[in-house]
């Protein structure tokens, strides 16, 4: 038996196949057998306003799939655009190979493992955009 395993906190909302699901009072663990279902947890998810910033707004996009919001085969190329402009500024080896797994992930038409893949640039991110604010 394979596939994605979400542990879940208390009251924890995940979106799967667009239906919001909440836990109860304790941990769990589910399975989802189902490949390639559509899974977001609400905790993660990026809210609109705050998609201001270039590794933001293409894991914006891919989110949008992952909750329904967007058609997967017109995210795609958006997906692949974005990839490509932030592979031009985003240059050390991490953000290469994390880039790289986004991009084979969209191609595959995973996109939670592209938002996955995606999220961990937004650190990144973060630390060089307020390096830039301090010059």
């Amino acid at each position: 038996m394979s596939g994605l395993v979400l542990k879940l906190a208390p009251k924890e909302r995940v979106l799967i196949n667009g239906a919001v699901i909440e836990n109860g009072e304790r941990r769990t663990r589910v399975s989802i057998l189902t490949p390639n279902a559509n899974i977001l947890r609400l905790r993660d998810a990026i809210h609109p306003d705050e998609a201001k910033t270039p590794v933001r707004r293409v894991c914006y996009v891919a989110q949008l799939v992952l909750s329904g919001d967007a058609n997967p085969n017109e995210a795609k190329s958006q997906l692949l655009t974005g990839i490509e402009q932030l592979s031009q500024a985003l240059c050390d080896h991490d953000s290469r190979r994390a880039l790289q797994d986004a991009s084979d992930a969209v191609l595959e038409e995973k996109f939670y493992q592209a938002l996955k893949s995606l999220r961990l640039l937004i650190p990144r991110e973060d630390r060089l955009l307020a390096a830039g604010a301090d010059l």
